[in-house]
């Protein structure tokens, strides 16, 4: 009887200690699985951005301000346990509602960031193609303009101050939203030289212009043509008047000279500004890109219509198109119906 009673009171003795460490076993495995392994992220935010330079501690900042964890405690636990530390890269994280804290983590570590699209073409200036770069990448816009306008940069890969937004091939690019701007600019180099093949520069040299002059030609056609059918004949047009020493006299240079984009009426004391880019004024092309040309337009510039053209004026019923004309008289009679609509419509500058 005492045997039996001594063997019930070890059993419960050791029942209960297995129950004890059942507890504390479960509690600190439930710890655990919440440090690493239980969802932590809220959703909030789709993306989480960690800065060039910024540490741990900017790390928690950005996570607490955008609220982006439900636990940011277990979070630190799991960070220190996993030397982020060390290890934090910057970049642009996609934050998928509930990862857990290891999966975070690790994608820091590894720096497993998702590719910005950059998707640009017609952007006017440089100062407007810097602050959309701005919206898409860590730099600000100031460090990129900085960039477009170091002389000893763009002289490097052949371009100058003037020239240098021809570059620029508009088209979707993928990079990583850390890249610096010399990364970026590196980048657009290798682009423009897969773009300008031998193909392309057989076609400018033909027609002889350089690449860079092709470019500044394409912005001109871009600018005018509303419709990418009409490109080729502007081309033809324009290039019958370089090659016969004709001024230009391209309306898109005027506002880009006057730098006023609301013009929708080319009058006499906008033609008098002072400007290389008012080609009224100035004989051949201007010295650089009136906007992004579109690689519709480079194309219609290589390959554009052989045509006698030598004026061009919008049509009357405002439709985007142009009427063509070889001789001035032609041309008159084609002005003067566009001024009687403009007139009609009361539309003088």
């Amino acid at each position: 009887m005492t045997n039996e009673k001594s063997f019930k009171t070890k059993t419960k003795v050791i029942l209960g200690a297995l129950l004890v460490l059942l507890v504390i076993g479960g509690y600190y495995g439930l710890q655990f699985y919440k440090v690493y392994f239980a969802p932590n992220t809220t959703g909030k935010e789709k993306y989480l951005y960690v800065r060039t330079g910024h540490t741990l501690d900017d790390l928690f900042e950005e996570i607490r301000r955008k609220d982006i964890l439900t636990d940011i405690g277990t979070f630190s636990q799991a960070a220190a346990k996993m030397d982020l530390k060390g290890a934090l890269k910057p970049g642009r994280y996609k934050i998928a509602k509930g990862m857990t804290n290891r999966g975070l983590i690790n994608m820091l570590k590894a720096g497993n960031q998702e590719p910005v699209k950059l998707k640009f073409q017609n952007i006017r200036k440089k100062e407007n193609f810097a602050g959309y770069l701005a919206k898409s990448l860590e730099s600000d816009s100031l460090t990129f303009i900085k960039l477009l306008d170091s002389a000893a940069l763009i002289e490097k890969y052949g371009f100058n101050k003037d020239n240098s937004y021809t570059m620029f091939i508009p088209n979707t690019y993928e990079l990583y939203w850390n890249t610096s701007p010399s990364e970026f600019f590196e980048k657009m180099q290798k682009e423009y030289e897969k773009f300008w093949n031998d193909s392309r520069k057989a076609k400018a040299a033909a027609l002889n212009l350089s690449p860079i002059q092709v470019s500044i030609l394409a912005s001109i056609v871009d600018a005018e043509a509303l419709y990418d059918k009409e490109m080729p004949i502007i081309a033809g047009l324009y290039l019958n008047r370089l090659n016969k020493g004709i001024l230009l006299q391209a309306d898109p240079t005027v506002i880009y000279a006057n730098d006023d984009f609301t013009v929708k009426r080319v009058t006499n004391s906008l033609l008098q500004v002072q400007s290389r880019y008012n080609t009224y004024k100035y004989a051949g092309l201007p010295p650089g890109p009136i906007m992004m040309p579109s690689i519709n337009a480079i194309d219609a510039v290589l390959n554009k219509d052989n045509n006698n053209y030598i004026y061009m004026c919008a049509k009357e019923d405002f439709s985007g198109f142009h009427n063509f004309a070889v001789t001035v008289q032609e041309h008159e009679t084609n002005a003067k119906k566009y001024r009687e609509a403009l007139n009609k419509r009361n539309i003088y500058k």
